[in-house]
């Protein structure tokens, strides 16, 4: 039996389904149900925010990442054991790749899955109108999975006659409403950096919130309606033997970046990784002297370094051991921040410029802008860490921070318009640039980079 779930979508960002998710999340945990959030697309920071605040494992769900049988796999692969599953929308419902398709979006992910989705409402400055809204995301598509409504900043007056119209001329379900609380807010920065003194207060928040919503909310309604639900499951799949057949029957020790700087990570790599051979080994270029014995690869994920740029630049030992280890040719995959530690210099969020590894002879400065913001298909342009020339797996570009040299060994093209170029650092070791890769894309990536990690090592797995 298929785990079952519920996906929290709205018209636009900003509409509050953050803040209520994070809500209902918080009330199921307190009722004492298994659970486990996912984000449609390829935010790794409320993930992050799920698992660290509420204890939610939490993964992602994207279907420019995955074709339909993949993001099947994950999600029944994720949800195994767990009593529900919450997904949080991305955007507008229907906000798909290039703003102008709905592939990539939350819609595609609800009607891969076949999952029921509530759409919340912002019903600030409205009333009436909120029905023409609900009645346009109903009609725009004809299996358009939504099975109910959450009105979000309305008053408890108001509300009891909006719910009787949208259920009686929609005929469709009001699964409750959230009224304005303006002390009950998520700063956007809460929801990338959250250091260990705020979650306790983060914790607080959230439990007044959950608190709340089980007065406002049809909780058990929403239950019920996903217990319902007919689900499609993945089928037969090939996915798992197809891991199995890339996978080493040897382990080796991988050494993965993780502290404070260095923190964006899509779990599902990892893991990946674990299930091909991986045995990962945490360190901290924070904290750390040097690189973890007897490692054979190693990973600096993205994250904040420019935020700790003073401290990386101080911990010479660490700069000097992750130097050491790329010129004699230990593997490496060093994405976005990992990318920049990478560097000669980094310059910090108030201009001033450090010392970082030097592994790459350029500097890292910060812009004032988003730089080539979005999804990318990367082809690799030559022989390198990652595959062969032609080599294709597909990424994500998210940072404000560029780079002297970014590097010509891929070519990134964006799935809608025009737009192109070159970028990453690549050698038969080395894969350092500012995408970050979604290694279920492509398998033969992953078992690519063990490979080499085993040749480091003068190990001959069979």
């Amino acid at each position: 039996m298929r785990t079952p779930g519920i996906l929290l979508t709205a018209p636009a960002s900003g509409s509050g389904k953050t803040l209520i998710t994070c809500g209902i999340l918080q009330a199921l945990v307190n009722r004492g149900q298994k659970i486990v959030s996912f984000k449609c697309g390829p935010d790794y920071i409320d993930p992050m925010f799920h698992g660290k605040v509420i204890g939610t494992k939490s993964r992602n769900l994207d279907t420019f990442f995955t074709d339909a049988d993949t993001t099947r796999y994950l999600y029944e692969k994720n949800t195994e054991g767990f009593d529900l599953a919450v997904v949080e929308g991305v955007m507008g419902y229907y906000d798909g790749l290039g703003g102008i398709r709905t592939e990539g979006s939350t819609y595609d992910v609800a009607r891969t899955l076949d999952l029921p989705a509530i759409l919340i409402v912002n019903c600030r400055g409205a009333s009436l109108s909120v029905l023409a809204t609900v009645r346009g995301f109903l009609e725009y598509q004809k299996d358009s999975h939504i099975c109910g409504v959450i009105l979000n900043q309305i008053s408890p007056m108001i509300y009891g006659q909006l719910r009787m119209l949208i259920e009686q001329e929609l005929q469709i379900r009001v699964f409750g409403y959230v009224p304005k609380m303006e002390n009950l807010s998520l700063d956007s920065r809460h929801l990338g950096l959250v250091l260990p003194g705020e979650i306790r207060a983060l914790q607080k928040k959230l439990n007044d919130l959950a608190e709340k919503l089980e007065e406002t909310l049809d909780l058990d309604g929403m239950i019920s309606e996903i217990k319902t639900a007919e689900y499609r499951t993945a089928g037969k799949s090939d996915i798992r033997k197809e891991i199995q057949a890339l996978s080493f029957p040897d382990k080796i020790r991988i050494a993965v970046a993780e502290d404070d700087a260095f923190c964006f990570t899509y779990l599902d790599n990892l893991e990946l990784l674990e299930e091909m051979g991986a045995k990962l080994v945490p360190f901290s270029p924070l904290r750390d002297g040097r690189l973890p014995e007897a490692v054979s690869g190693l990973i600096l994920s993205g994250g904040y370094p420019e935020l700790h740029a003073k401290e990386l630049g101080s911990n010479r030992s660490m700069r000097a051991s992750v130097r050491k280890a790329v010129a004699d040719g230990m593997p490496c995959i060093a994405e976005c921040g990992g990318f920049l530690y990478l560097h000669r210099k980094l310059e910090d969020t108030d201009g001033r410029f450090y010392p970082m590894a030097g592994v790459l002879d350029a500097k890292a400065y910060r812009t004032e802008k988003l730089s080539r913001f979005g999804y990318v298909t990367l082809t690799a342009e030559e022989d390198q860490l990652l595959g062969k020339a032609g080599t294709q797996i597909r990424g994500h570009e998210f940072h404000y921070w560029d780079s002297e040299s970014c590097g010509e060994s891929f070519h990134a093209r964006k799935p809608a318009g025009r737009r192109e170029w070159d970028c990453v650092h690549g050698t038969n070791t080395l894969y350092a640039g500012f995408p970050h890769l979604f290694y279920y894309s492509n398998l033969q990536v992953p078992h690519a980079f063990l490979r080499s990690c085993f040749a480091y090592q003068g190990l001959k797995p069979l």
